[in-house]
């Protein structure tokens, strides 16, 4: 998989720390936060199923039980 790739996925990965990390949205606007944390993870899980089968075995493990901040480390060691 090469970062080209990965790209896409590492992007929403990054959203989605970025949003758990709005510590503003949590305490002014939850429902916000929800919602955007949501639909965050019904991306990730969308670009999943589109790219299971050319994923590394170890990406998919950490994609399938939504690992995500493990996911992210695997594609910065693996394309450093």
């Amino acid at each position: 998989m090469t970062s080209e790739h990965s790209q896409p996925l590492r992007e929403l990965l990054h959203r989605r720390l970025h949003i758990i990390a709005d510590h503003d949205l949590r305490a002014h606007h939850p429902e916000q936060q929800l919602a955007a944390l949501q639909e965050v993870s019904e991306r990730l899980q969308e670009w999943h199923q589109q790219h299971r089968a050319a994923l590394p075995a170890r990406l998919n493990h950490f994609m399938d039980q939504a690992s995500f901040s493990k996911a992210l480390e695997y594609l910065d060691q693996t394309e450093a």
